[in-house]
């Protein structure tokens, strides 16, 4: 089996990488990512039983056909992620992340190469308490740059899996959080894990206190991708996958059972929806998938290895 891995070296690619090989032996695994963020440390020390290939490459400017031949997978992970710094470079994120999807779905179509793309329950923005993957086009409202592509880029997936067989099935994540060797901290629960070591208050949007929203554990991520290429779900379906909706006011809390002290600083944002909503993610639990993901153990272990460096007060 051959799987190529665009975006390989980010938090949930530097994960993924290391536990293929354990989950299909005689694995060629081909990591694809341009360095843009420069984390050469996630191709440090990979399990040697993995059979690995680097590509240093923009995909949405080389030859994807020889690097992709006679490979049976895709896993799509490339994409500029930040959300709420989207909006300074929305026509970047946009020549990037969607001109990436087309050129690697038209690349999967022509040789017949089955595809995983990663999209973002960001694209809801719903006045409904639980929202789910078959909910009204009106429901759908990105409320970011990022999240807008990443609604363009489903539909042009789905249209190719409609009109011209494209295997493809489009996974909407929730916030990953969980500790990996490329991990980031821009995004909700590993920034208030950083702020909170270094003795920083933790800066929370002013209307999202008591928000609920929805996020994903990583290893709940990694064992999704493995399950759909063990389960040869390649349907043209968008699927929730999240571990928990949870508010910021919950994850504070349980981030203050291992930092008492922390200290909350309330900030303006340009994404400041006031709207809060549960997703669903039944249709993906109904394929057989059990998520075991624990939002305080992940919290306590990312603390934990950021403690060491801020021990002197």
């Amino acid at each position: 089996m051959r799987i190529i891995i665009t975006g390989a070296l980010g938090h949930i690619g530097s994960s993924l990488i290391r536990s293929l090989p354990f989950a299909f032996p005689d694995l060629e695994i081909v990591l694809i990512d341009n360095m843009m963020t420069q984390r050469y440390p996630s191709l440090f020390n990979l399990p040697n039983i993995g059979n690995y290939k680097f590509i240093e490459a923009d995909i949405t400017n080389c030859d994807l056909i020889p690097i992709l031949e006679n490979s049976n997978y895709v896993i799509h992970l490339a994409a500029i992620t930040d959300a709420a710094g989207s909006f300074d470079k929305a026509s970047i994120v946009e020549d990037n992340n969607y001109s990436g999807t087309v050129k690697i779905a038209d690349a999967c179509l022509k040789l017949g190469i089955k595809m995983i793309s990663l999209s973002s329950t960001s694209v809801y923005g719903t006045q409904n308490e639980v929202v789910s993957e078959d909910c009204m086009s009106d429901e759908l409202k990105p409320q970011s740059p990022y999240a807008i592509t990443k609604l363009k880029e489903e539909r042009y997936l789905q249209t190719l899996a409609k009109e011209k067989g494209l295997k493809v099935v489009i996974c909407r994540f929730g916030t990953i959080y969980g500790i990996s060797t490329g991990m980031r901290y821009h995004t909700a629960v590993n920034k208030f894990c950083w702020q909170a070591v270094m003795n920083q208050p933790i800066s929370v949007w002013k209307t999202a206190y008591n928000q609920k929203r929805p996020y994903l554990d990583l290893n709940d991520a990694i064992n999704a991708f493995i399950f759909l290429i063990r389960k040869d779900i390649f349907d043209g379906e968008v699927y929730n996958v999240l571990t928990q909706n949870s508010t910021v006011n919950q994850i504070v809390e349980c981030i203050r059972e291992f930092i008492p002290a922390l200290e909350i600083s309330f900030v303006e944002n340009k994404i400041m929806n006031q709207l809060s909503y549960e997703v669903s993610c039944n249709k993906f639990k109904k394929l057989g998938f059990n998520f075991s993901g624990e939002l305080k153990k992940s919290i306590g272990e990312t603390i934990s290895i950021l403690k060491n460096c801020n021990t002197i007060s």
